[in-house]
């Protein structure tokens, strides 16, 4: 089908399309104050955690909305369009590993963070070591590792803006202003609703990916010749030399040298995605330590969406889909949303483009409080106002939740998009070293506090220096990529992981010394109770009444 387009390259049906459902959640997001509404939204557990008040199913979609982002939808499907299988479809088997992992330690999380009024994983920390320094690691290693990817969602609305036409051009107004109104928007329902806007607006996110991508996987194969003609053209393009590099454009499957990249990408990515501050707070704003085991059961649901999805880049190939920018280059980031408009009359690519927006909305909205909660309670009431009060707490997280999109918004209208696409892959680096200190402290103390955060900087510094000499063969640019030799095996391999084996044989080793030498391990503000309690354990109860204080006292 043809879309309709008019004069200057807008898709106009598709454009209005998109600003009416974009509309509507900015209506709902100003709306969500009032979901499940507390007294009093200046503290850090209404504002930042929804009041700890979220069932199953809000549950679920907010995580779904929060894990399965705009440049999920857009990097995923692009990854498989331009290099294959390894760079792309290592994302589905990586969440149907991670949800089984989240099963077994979150559950602890919960509780403990229940019991205690934690609302960070540098709280939980803190409270277990009693150490300032290892939780400043925690709390500077999660808000860095998050800023590029708040950037990267503001670059899957840029996607869409571009093919449908919007975004083009030498003036700024025609150029950056869409973004600037998105931007502002999703600042102000933020700054007013908390965690609840983007908890409300997920509903509609997910609906429509979910009905966009159902649509596209049963209606796209039989216009481009069918499943056996989709997978022969990925494979045959695959096959073809890279003129740059002067090996095959890419990987139908896995190859020889390559079983050891797809792996560790899976296992790293997994044991990663629940270290970042988003996707923990997402998990402690559930009602009960089984709300969080349920979603784990429940989640694997977005596992199977994303497989298609993933698949839509291989369908992209068979269409002959051309991702040119408004620039006049191809850029595969553009696939998704051109194959959409290619293929599909302007309301339903309207649709489709709103589905990836509002998709940029919600997880950018769960990121920007996850690092403005933990710069307010980690770095600003931890290290400069101690005697801060829940509101002003509160107060600095609402404008530190402003600056940290405004960073967003000048790192995309200022750095390449490739920029914010290898920072984003440091930051998978970085975040999985944390991951120690976090997962193992819920089940034991024995590694000592001082090993922990010299592993922790030994894999920052190893992970940090080994991206900088990956060079993109394209560009030249360092940063270049997530890959390099793993050491003692010779193939490419995921440098997060390799770095963390490195961390937790530095911590291990240290501990064993420590340990030996009986230097304090510091004084831990938790007990084995603490890890099982639940919604209606009366300490709970009385610790959420007064949250402040038993944080307060874990120091």
């Amino acid at each position: 089908m043809t879309p309709l387009v008019t004069g200057g390259g807008v898709n106009t049906t598709a454009l209005v399309v998109l600003i009416a459902l974009f509309l509507l959640v900015t209506v709902l997001g100003f709306m969500a104050s009032r979901f499940r509404r507390a007294p009093d939204l200046n503290t850090l557990d209404e504002w930042g955690l929804g009041g700890r008040k979220f069932g199953t199913w809000v549950t679920w979609f907010l995580l779904g909305g929060d894990l399965y982002t705009a440049y999920t939808f857009v990097a995923v499907p692009a990854a498989m369009y331009a290099t294959g299988a390894v760079s792309g479809f290592f994302a589905v088997p990586y969440t149907i590993m991670l949800y089984p992992i989240i099963f077994v330690f979150m559950a602890r999380l919960w509780s403990v963070s229940h019991r205690h009024g934690y609302v960070t994983t540098a709280d939980f920390v803190r409270g277990r070591y009693d150490d300032r320094s290892l939780s400043l690691a925690i709390a500077v290693t999660g808000f860095i590792a998050t800023m590029p990817y708040i950037a990267l969602q503001l670059v899957g609305i840029q996607a869409v803006l571009e093919v449908a036409g919007v975004g083009g051009g030498d003036n700024w107004v025609a150029k950056d202003a869409p973004l600037f109104v998105a931007f502002a928007v999703l600042a102000a329902y933020t700054y007013s609703s908390g965690l609840r806007a983007p908890a409300v607006i997920a509903f509609v996110k997910d609906i429509l990916i979910y009905l966009v991508i159902v649509v596209a996987i049963v209606y796209l194969p039989s216009q481009v010749g069918g499943w056996d003609n989709i997978f022969g053209a990925a494979e045959e393009k695959m096959a073809t030399t890279n003129e740059v590099t002067g090996a095959p454009t890419g990987s139908y499957i896995p190859g020889d040298g390559q079983l050891w990249a797809y792996a560790t990408l899976g296992l790293g990515s997994a044991l990663a995605l629940f270290m970042y501050p988003h996707s923990i707070t997402a998990s402690l704003s559930s009602s009960s330590r089984n709300t969080v085991r349920r979603n784990a059961a429940l989640l694997p649901a977005y596992s199977f969406v994303l497989g298609l999805l993933a698949l839509l880049g291989w369908v992209a190939i068979a269409a002959g889909t051309k991702p040119i920018g408004l620039d006049g280059k191809e850029n595969p980031q553009l696939v998704i949303p051109q194959l959409f408009e290619d293929f599909f009359p302007g309301w339903f690519a309207g649709v489709a483009f709103a589905a990836i927006a509002i998709g940029a909305l919600v997880p950018a909205a769960i990121m920007s409080i996850a690092a403005a909660n933990t710069f307010s309670r980690n770095i600003y009431k931890e290290w400069l106002n101690k005697d801060a009060t829940p509101a002003q707490e509160a107060k600095v997280s609402k404008l530190m939740s402003l600056v940290v999109k405004g960073f967003a918004l000048v790192f995309v209208l200022t750095l390449d998009k490739q920029n914010a696409i290898n920072f984003q892959l440091l930051g998978g680096i970085w975040i999985l070293q944390t991951f120690p200190a976090i997962v193992f402290s819920l089940y034991t103390r024995w590694f000592h506090r001082k090993a922990l955060l010299v592993g922790w900087a030994a894999g920052m510094v190893y992970g940090t220096i080994q991206a900088y000499q990956v060079v993109n063969p394209a560009t030249g640019k360092r940063f270049g990529g997530s890959l390099d030799i793993i050491p003692g095996i010779g193939d490419l391999g995921y440098i997060a992981v390799t770095a963390f084996a490195l961390n937790l044989l530095i911590t291990v080793a240290l501990t064993l010394v420590l340990n030996a030498a009986k230097v304090s391990n510091g004084t831990d503000a938790t007990e084995p109770g603490d890890y099982y309690a639940d919604a209606d354990d009366p300490r709970v109860q009385v610790d959420l009444a007064h949250s402040d204080e038993p944080f307060r006292e874990s120091r």
